[in-house]
Order: structure tokens, then sequence, then C-alpha cells
């Protein structure tokens, strides 16, 4: 039986996750309400909330504009690219932390974790300076390198508990075969954390599909901006009369990193439970 105190907890949470929700869904479906009016119901405001005429030509509009494809596609580039490198990179550290005993290895692994609190603020400018120094200002290549650096910290937690959950004793009978840890490691534990690391590559993309700050500061041509740098400036420059067309394309923006979560999330969270409990 359920104590009376239990009870007040569930429904104290419950009440939480509902105010935490309404938090979130109110803007959106604010927008979602501006992105299917006509140009004249923009002006009606919050007196009408529900259009009355509600159409689907803004979506239409937006997606017909080749510099708005352009920026989705830089946006899918950018996010696909710097999450596919973390991944890579992540990768032997993970599996390093995750089957070799050696001195520090509880130390190192709580200062990555402490680097990914660090806000990109501290380190803006002289990050600026250094990718100048570089040559990497204005290049798609400097925002990757950037990408991948920033999704290190997490991309190596989630790797290593992927790693933890591959059984031990499927390295030890390929190193009775005669391969080597490297061999191994490409072999054996790559191939069965694949769900792991999937789940990592995308947990990246759509952390990196929401970056704002370092596109904005690395590029300045309309050509390079992701979409989240494009809409920014756009919205700058709109009008009342332009309103819905902003909304329609701030949907499209969010869409595909809310489908991809709802649509994995439980792979998501396999991967960020794995090896959390070992015989």
């Amino acid at each position: 039986m359920v104590s009376r105190g239990g009870i007040l907890a569930n429904v104290a949470t419950y009440a939480a996750a509902v105010l935490i929700a309404a938090f979130f869904l109110v803007p959106l479906t604010w927008l979602v309400s501006l992105a299917l009016r006509t140009p004249q119901e923009i002006f009606f405001g919050a007196s009408r909330f529900i259009p009355e005429n509600p159409t689907l030509d803004n979506f239409g509009q937006v997606l017909r504009d080749r510099g708005f494809l352009n920026y989705l596609w830089n946006a899918l580039k950018l996010s696909g690219l710097g999450a596919l490198g973390s991944v890579i990179v992540a990768a032997p550290a993970a599996y390093a932390f995750s089957r070799f005993d050696f001195r520090g290895r509880g130390v190192m692994m709580m200062a990555i974790l402490a680097v990914q609190m660090v806000s990109g603020l501290v380190i803006l400018i002289p990050l600026y300076r250094y990718m100048g120094w570089l040559g990497l200002l204005e290049t798609h290549v400097g925002v990757i390198a950037i990408y991948i650096a920033i999704g290190l910290p997490i991309t190596v937690w989630l790797l290593k508990t992927a790693f933890d959950g591959v059984p031990i004793v499927l390295e030890e009978a390929a190193a009775i075969d005669g391969y080597g840890h490297f061999e191994t490691f490409l072999r054996i534990t790559l191939p069965l954390a694949s769900p792991g690391m999937a789940s990592a590559l995308i947990l990246n993309m759509i952390l990196n599909w929401s970056q704002f700050l370092v596109p904005f500061i690395m590029l300045s041509r309309d050509a390079q901006w992701p979409i989240s740098v494009a809409i920014y400036n756009y919205a700058g420059s709109t009008t009342a009369s332009t309103t819905h067309l902003l909304a329609a394309a701030c949907l499209i923006t969010i869409l595909p990193a809310i489908l991809a979560f709802l649509l994995l999330q439980r792979a998501i969270v396999s991967a960020l439970t794995a090896g959390a409990i070992k015989g």
C-alpha cells in the first residue's frame, strides 16, 4: 500500500511536470496559431487565438524560398558533421575509461564533465582569436571543429556508459584468439555498442541543431548561415505583415529536433542508462 506521503510526493511531481510542460507549450501553441494565420488575421493579435481561416500557405511560401532551404542544409551539415566528429573523437577515450584501470581515471572523468559546465561566453573572445589565428573564421570547418569540442564531454560519458554495457568476456575471448586492444575495439566493442553510439550521435545532432552563438560569431556571410542564425537576422528585420511567415519558419526549424526526440527518445534513454547496472 502506498503511504500518504508517497501519494503527496507523486501529486507534487506530476503538478510540477504539468507546470513545466505548460511553460514550454504555451509559447509553442501561440507560434502554431501565428503560423496558421492569414496576413489579415495577424493583426487580431491575442483576441483570436484560434485562426478563423487557418492556412498552410505560409509553410509552402517559406519552403519555396531557396535561401531558406540553403539555411536548412547548412544547419543539417554543421550539426551532422559536428555530431559525427564528436562520436569519432570521443570513442577511443570512452573505451579507455571503460576498460582500463589507470591512476586518476575518476578525477579525469569528473574534469571532463566539469568542462561541460563552462559557458561558451567565458571563452568566446579567446576562442574567436584562436580560430582567426588558425584561419578558420568564416568557414564551416571552424564551426564544425567547435561543435566537436563542445560535444566531446557529454559524448565521452555517453559512450563510456555504452561500452560498460558490452560484456568484457567477449573481449577476453577475442584476446585469446589473438586480437589486440585496437582490433578488439574495432571488431567487437564498437559493433556491440552501436545502439549507444547512434543515440549519442542523435543527441549531439539535436544539440548542434539548436546552436546559435557559435555560428553567429564565426560566420558573417549570409550563404553560410545555419537556420538558427538566419531566423535571428530575419526576425530583426521582420514587420507585422510578415510575422506569419516568421512563425512558419520557426516551426519548420524546431520540428526536426522535436520529431527526432519523440521518435528516438527510447533509444536515447536506453543509451543514458545502459551499463548503469552491471552484474
